[in-house]
């Protein structure tokens, strides 16, 4: 038992509380001090405090990642989230795959901050450290796990319990220092390498809306109303693409690993995440409105608070439980709700308040905004942020609600919807096609003063560019549901205007043009979304007029396709054929049929039958053993142009513990779509299963038999001393027959294997050749006469039925993406300096 890491790692979390609380103290005291002396000394002191801290946070982490590191099997979190078997860089997903690790992430990610922040801005550094250390210490006690004696009060949950704490098993009454041999193992769905990208970009941007809100609570506090917008505002610029990029990440982990169709289902802990996103782009908007025309700051002040607060919100929603079956991706509730919801009320009161009592103190913006002008666009373009944001928050709080109003004694049943997809595009389309007209017309006003007449001077160009292309489209592509018809005008306009623009700011000042860059991805996104999403269709249709099975909807019957091994159909244009079941080696590129291995005791290891060769390479010699992920199946499905093989797919089906059968697609991309392939239905182990009797079959050694309408031969027999990858006992005596049978394409060995047992019974091991239904046992030897019996069995051959979509012009998307992420590298970039440069004049 390896009791001192565990010990140790949970000092560092006490440690890291303690001096987070010390840290909050000495900051807070040294904003409220008068003397310069006393202030300068309480600064320093909860400096060093907090780098005390963020030492014991890298203690707690390194801890962990040692206990996983080293499968120290006795720690639960280890036991749970790990196993021997899992490759180096999926441990970092094991860390982050519990509620701990995810905590303590996040937790790093501020003491990363925290520290960027004390060494670049001392102007700032008492009160916003204040509100950070304060963050840290709510953080920290989410996995302190320590009870309250007397009070049966938990707080938090430690990441270093023991496995025998954990769970209620008679073996630690036997035998308390029992380890297990392995681990459970990581969720197989998250091995994945987006599931090692995704979460720690994502929780840089929880991360980081705190240091927009620390600079905002600071100003309410120290009355420097106006001051904060400037150092505040480039890290809000740094959230908005970090978190924006997270979920992006998340959302193409989704579209590679899983099967509803699409990269965003909005599911309640996607919504969570996009809302607080929504907002924190009205708020980059409505700051960078007061920066450069002093209107706008109360606003400013609503929205960033309002963002942190909505983060913790969809904490809690993630966290608490309280989605039950609402959501694939929530945790489970490990009894943090009460202290989730304190966290919540503690800065949703404290913001609220400081906010309030300031309130009319802040100065405002008395001169009502022309229609003209550039804040009145801002704020337009804010309030539809905000507005959709809201709409989508709304219904996914409705588990919240129904819990809510049971605490009172009320019987509330509001529902999701059911079809989340139809319910919140319905909305989402129209809050689409309002930005992408006002990122559009709102950018002329942003870099020109124009009246009336000149704004449709400015717009004549973009109009009528958008109208070629409008036309240019709709002609190709035969759009004309009107809600797509408008969706598509807009999202072109915001295209034409935002190219006019970059034109123009780039040639003078390419620092500036990261606005314009920006919305030109968004407006490409939407074109992308538009097409890869509303126009996406099924292409994989059920033309021959029989049904795959009668228990299934119509729908299911019309838009699948049951392929039978070696059985070419035609589809999406090509001649396709399924050529079987295929597994994928650990350690090497490459797909394998399982008609070429032999299966051991273990389940993770595996023999090769003979050479193994894929694309031309030797991946194995006949006898290597080798490792595989035995839960992976994947299906090889060949497609065809005049006999020509174009390209050959590989859609896979997981055995998942937590959530049954998982099949992910296999995707051809090319410039114009991809198509994208899954598995509906594998065939079933029943089915497999479904001999027909034994047909029992005398013949002479390599004499021509029929096997179920295939011709096949005895080739040889031969004594084998291995079955399995294990030495058979010398009071065994085992023959294999190996028989060779003529398929449509290829020939066919199968091997089964007859045992003779000296001093008990022996046994007949079944060889299958799956490809064809049939199952080969060798009965008995007949030496006097060389004949032997075979017995033969006979079932359907293998099968699938796949779905497959056409996804058309889903690279624009992808591009409009990768626009975005450079439209903020830019504006970031540009910011930082412009701070750099008032720090160095000594404004900040």
């Amino acid at each position: 038992m390896h009791y001192f890491i565990g010990n140790l790692g949970h000092f560092f979390t006490v440690t890291s509380f303690v001096t987070a609380l010390l840290a909050a103290f000495s900051y807070y005291r040294a904003t409220r001090s008068q003397q310069p002396d006393i202030r300068q000394e309480w600064t320093t002191n909860g400096r060093i405090i907090f780098l005390i801290h963020s030492l014991a946070v890298l203690g707690t982490i390194l801890s962990l990642f040692v206990i996983i590191y080293n499968h120290y099997f006795e720690y639960y979190y280890a036991y749970t989230y790990s196993d021997r078997r899992l490759p180096a860089h999926y441990l970092f997903s094991t860390f982050w795959n519990g509620q701990e690790g995810s905590f303590l992430l996040w937790i790093f990610w501020h003491t990363i901050l925290g520290i960027i922040l004390i060494r670049t801005n001392r102007f700032w550094e008492a009160p916003v450290l204040t509100v950070f250390a304060a963050v840290q210490a709510f953080l920290t006690s989410m996995i302190l796990g320590v009870v309250i004696p007397g009070l049966e009060l938990k707080i938090g949950s430690s990441p270093f319990i023991l496995l025998r704490d954990a769970i209620n098993d008679p073996i630690f009454t036997v035998q308390p220092d029992f380890i297990p041999a392995d681990g459970q193992g990581l969720n197989p769905l998250l091995q994945n390498y987006w599931m090692v990208i995704h979460p720690p970009v994502l929780f840089l941007g929880f991360a980081s809306t705190l240091v927009p809100f620390s600079f905002c609570l600071a100003g309410l506090w120290t009355r420097k109303y106006r001051d904060w917008i400037r150092p505040a505002l480039p890290w809000a610029i740094f959230s908005g693409a970090s978190l924006g990029l997270g979920i992006l990440l998340g959302g193409y982990w989704a579209y590679e690993t899983l099967n509803f169709g699409g990269y965003w289902n909005w599911d309640p802990v996607e919504n969570a995440v996009y809302v607080p996103w929504l907002v924190l782009i009205a708020s980059i908007h409505t700051m960078i409105s007061f920066k450069n025309s002093q209107t706008a700051l109360k606003a400013s002040i609503v929205l960033v608070i309002a963002v942190f607060v909505l983060i913790l919100y969809s904490t809690f929603l993630t966290r608490s439980g309280v989605l039950g079956d609402a959501s694939v991706h929530s945790f489970t509730d490990l009894g943090l709700s009460g202290q989730l919801l304190i966290y919540l009320f503690f800065f949703l009161i404290a913001g609220a308040v400081l906010a309030g009592v300031r309130w009319k103190e802040i100065p405002s913006d008395e001169k009502e905004a022309s229609v003209y002008s550039r804040e009145f666009w801002i704020f337009i373009g804010a309030s539809v942020l905000c507005l959709m944001g809201f709409q989508v928050l709304v219904p996914t709080s409705f588990p919240v609600v129904n819990k809510v109003a049971g605490w009172f004694g009320l019987n509330s049943n509001l529902a999701t919807p059911a079809d989340q997809v139809a319910f919140y595009s319905r909305f989402q389309l129209w809050f689409a096609v309002a930005l992408a007209l006002l990122s559009g017309v709102g950018q002329f006003f942003w870099w020109k003063k124009i009246d009336k007449k000149q704004l449709f001077k400015e717009l004549y160009y973009p109009f009528l560019a958008t109208l070629v292309l409008f036309i240019l489209i709709i002609t190709l592509t035969k759009i004309y549901q009107p809600a797509y018809l408008i969706l598509l005008l807009a999202s072109l306009f915001t295209i034409s205007a935002n190219f006019k623009i970059l034109w123009s700011v780039f040639r003078n000042s390419p620092s500036l043009s990261g606005g314009a860059i920006a919305h030109i991805g968004v407006g490409l996104m939407l074109v992308g979304i538009l097409f890869s999403s509303g126009y996406s269709r099924v292409v994989s249709l059920n033309n021959t007029g029989m049904l795959i099975s009668r228990q299934l909807s119509e729908e299911f019957n019309r838009e699948n396709l049951l392929l039978f091994v070696n059985e070419p159909r035609e589809m999406f244009g090509y001649e396709i054929e399924y050529k079987g079941e295929r597994i994928e080696p650990r350690h090497k590129k490459g797909y394998i049929s399982k008609r070429d291995i032999e299966f051991t005791s273990n389940p993770y290891k595996v023999i090769a039958r003979k050479d193994i060769y894929y694309k031309g390479r030797k991946l194995f010699n006949k006898g290597d053993e080798f490792e595989i992920n035995p839960e992976n199946t994947f299906y090889e499905i060949e497609f065809r142009k005049n006999g020509e093989v174009k390209f050959v797919q590989y859609p896979r089906v997981q055995v998942n513990p937590q959530f049954g059968n998982m099949a992910s697609p296999d995707i051809t991309r090319k410039v114009s779509l991809d198509l994208y392939t899954h598995v509906s239905a594998p065939m079933t182990e029943e089915a497999k299963q479904d001999w027909s009797e034994r047909e029992e079959i005398r013949i002479k050694r390599n004499a021509l038999f029929f096997a179920n309408d295939y011709v096949a031969r005895v080739e040889e027999l031969m004594r084998v001393y291995n079955l399995a990858g294990e030495p058979l006992d010398s009071s065994f005596l085992a023959i294999k027959a190996r028989i060779t049978v003529e398929g449509e394409r290829e020939n066919y060995t199968a091997e089964p294997v007859l045992i003779f047992g000296t001093q008990s019974r022996g046994g007949l091991l079944a060889d299958e050749i799956p490809e064809l239904g049939l199952r080969f046992t060798l009965m008995n030897v007949h030496p006097q006469t060389d004949e032997l019996t075979i017995g033969v069995e006979s079932r359907q051959k293998d099968w699938v039925v796949i779905k497959a979509l056409e996804k058309p012009w889903v690279n624009i998307l992808w591009l409009g993406t990768a626009l975005l992420m450079t439209g903020f590298g830019i504006a970031i970039s540009r910011r930082f300096r412009e701070f750099r440069l008032m720090r160095e004049k000594g404004l900040e």
